[in-house]
């Protein structure tokens, strides 16, 4: 029996969270994805794939999942196209809207049903694309990167069930270095 889009989300935000040691691997399973998602996917929709979050800064530890940030030329066409393609390679996937902008997103797992990608596809003009910001200066600024280290272990430890009480958590310090990376690159 399919699970409703509520059971399906439930489950997702109750997922354990882990943090383990950065793993060398981690830049080389970027790397198969956007190969495989540039092979199965339609060049006309996609044209820029980013490796971003803790996997993306070496020496961090992280959660293992490998985020990668997907620029498409139209989310409407995300929606119809891209959607059922990676849905049919085993994909879940969520139209989110909870924080502005909307986006789609899909999570990849392995035979164990672990969570192995997360994949975010926006447009140019997205917000998200900040990220980018984070993680360049998580990768220049490694005591930076500790700070975040400590605060992402102590909130898997305290919710170590709850992904959205665990996100929130990291909220303050996210955006507010973002904002200082933003300052900083823009002066270079």
């Amino acid at each position: 029996m399919k699970k409703s889009l509520e059971q399906r989300i439930e489950e997702a935000i109750r997922e354990e969270i882990s943090i383990v040691p950065y793993n060398p691997v981690w830049p080389k399973l970027f790397e198969g994805e956007a190969a495989f998602l540039q092979t199965k996917l339609p060049g006309s929709l996609v044209s820029r794939i980013e490796h971003f979050g803790s996997t993306a800064v070496p020496g961090l530890a992280a959660k293992p999942v490998i985020d990668i940030l997907v620029q498409v030329g139209s989310l409407e066409e995300t929606k119809k196209v891209i959607a059922p393609l990676l849905e049919a390679e085993g994909y879940d996937y969520f139209w989110r809207t909870d924080s502005p902008p909307p986006y789609a997103w899909f999570i990849k797992r392995d035979s164990e049903a672990k969570r192995t990608h997360h994949i975010h596809m926006v447009e140019a003009d997205s917000k998200l694309w900040d990220r980018l910001y984070f993680r360049d200066y998580l990768r220049e600024f490694p005591d930076e990167a500790k700070r975040y280290e400590q605060l992402k272990r102590f909130l898997a430890e305290e919710y170590p069930n709850d992904r959205i009480a665990y996100t929130e958590g990291k909220t303050a310090f996210v955006v507010a270095l973002t904002e200082r990376a933003k300052r900083y690159y823009s002066k270079s």
